[in-house]
């Protein structure tokens, strides 16, 4: 593999000259998605991956204080805001939000057991139903969506958590591209092809909007995909 990436670049430096160069047949693709055996060689890869990386934290403090602005401007009248941050792995996202607002209550889930070890976070896969959040909170955020199996039904799972006038947060940056995505990262896609592919999956049942900036812990420009849902049941209208 050394010697291949070695060759890449060399080969790109001569193609350089002519304003040319070599790249990754998956990064010409507006979205990508990585096959799994099976749902268990997904969970057991994602268990490992987060177990291995359990420290690391994507999640920055100047997107979170975003987004805590953005859920006090749309509910500003709620005495408290609910809601969940999914694949929150160690807890730092729920936990921050609540930290820099007394007005944000949040929980964070998990597919990996060590969740249970980190302050309210609990294990749970995103893609599953649970009856008892269904309808029941004001937002749902995750910057986890490159670790889904299944996005569309992911999105689906997190709008049938909103309340009515309830929003869906969905951080993405360049790095989840389609040339990013690996047994690890299934789903990758470009950042600003995001609003054609969630409404190709779920049409006018739902509404989009988004804004911008810089990541503080790794300088990586950040989308905020804020997504409304116009209907009580989005349903998935692409397979």
């Amino acid at each position: 593999m050394k010697i291949k990436s070695l060759l890449f670049k060399f080969i790109n430096l001569l193609l350089g000259k002519l304003n040319l160069s070599l790249v990754k047949k998956k990064s010409l693709l507006d979205f990508y998605l990585y096959n799994y055996s099976s749902y268990e060689e997904y969970k057991n890869t994602q268990i490992f991956h987060n177990k291995r990386k359990i420290n690391a934290v994507w999640a920055d403090e100047k997107t979170l204080s975003i987004i805590a602005n953005i859920l006090h401007e749309k509910f500003s009248e709620n005495k408290k805001i609910f809601g969940i941050c999914h694949g929150s792995r160690n807890g730092f996202e729920q936990n921050y939000l609540m930290k820099i607002s007394n007005k944000i209550d949040a929980f964070g889930t998990d597919i990996s057991p060590t969740a249970n070890d980190y302050e309210n976070s609990i294990q749970w896969d995103f893609h599953n139903i649970n009856e008892k959040w269904i309808n029941s909170k004001d937002f749902v955020y995750t910057n986890s969506l490159d670790q889904s199996w299944q996005p569309k039904v992911a999105i689906q799972t997190w709008l049938s958590q909103l309340k009515k006038d309830g929003i869906l947060i969905v951080e993405h940056t360049d790095a989840h591209g389609s040339d990013g995505t690996s047994k690890m990262d299934p789903f990758g896609a470009r950042p600003t092809s995001l609003p054609y592919i969630f409404t190709m999956w779920f049409g006018t049942q739902i509404s989009i909007e988004h804004q911008f900036d810089y990541k503080s812990n790794n300088n990586r420009k950040a989308w905020l995909f804020i997504i409304k849902k116009n209907q009580e049941n989005v349903k998935i209208l692409s397979n």
